[in-house]
């Protein structure tokens, strides 16, 4: 009877384990706002797009802003640097296109080192007179479908990692269950 109550215990605090060993979610950077704002209809072409978040960005290569017009087209440099300050990454804009619905796909390195990316809408209102002559970017090699596809929002880290994590705690769980079962023997 002590050895079954020593297993079930075990796998109580096991489970219980696994459930505190997989919360790293709570500490991503959160997007809080952005310029233009999501859904915001504006008339003219920003200057830049910058997003804001909870806590402080790090700066580093993997840092991407993208931004995809109406046309397909992407009007952001491909090689385009994202700067950070603090809690804020921007990328700088040379105009948009036509008039319609475009597309901020990004991806930021978070204050905890995991990677945040998502992506929101605003909604240019008239065609940009600055680039009525001016063929836009359309992203290099990466075509605005890639690249929306990479703006999907992540969770962190990959279920293997998880499933591996589970696997492990199980084991030890029951090894140590097994041990102090055979000593009460």
């Amino acid at each position: 009877m002590k050895r079954l109550i020593a297993v079930v215990v075990t796998a109580l605090l096991t489970a219980l384990g696994v459930g505190a060993v997989a919360q790293p979610a709570w500490a991503h950077n959160v997007l809080i706002s952005s310029d233009p704002a999501k859904g915001a209809k504006i008339a003219e072409a920003p200057s830049e797009i910058t997003l804001t978040f909870n806590a402080n960005v790090q700066a580093g290569p993997g840092n991407q802003i993208v931004v995809n017009g109406p046309d397909g087209k992407q009007y952001t440099d491909p090689e385009g640097e994202v700067t950070v300050d603090g809690p804020e990454a921007s990328v700088a804009l040379e105009g948009l296109g036509p008039a319609g619905e475009y597309t901020i796909g990004y991806r930021i390195l978070s204050a905890d080192g995991h990677v945040v990316q998502n992506k929101l809408t605003f909604t240019l209102t008239k065609d940009d007179p600055a680039n009525a002559g001016r063929e836009p970017s359309d992203g290099g090699s990466q075509s605005s479908a890639d690249t929306a596809a990479q703006a999907e929002e992540s969770d962190g880290l990959p279920l293997w990692v998880w499933i591996g994590g589970a696997v492990v705690l199980v084991g030890v769980g029951l090894v140590f269950a097994l041990r102090v079962g055979k000593d009460q023997s």
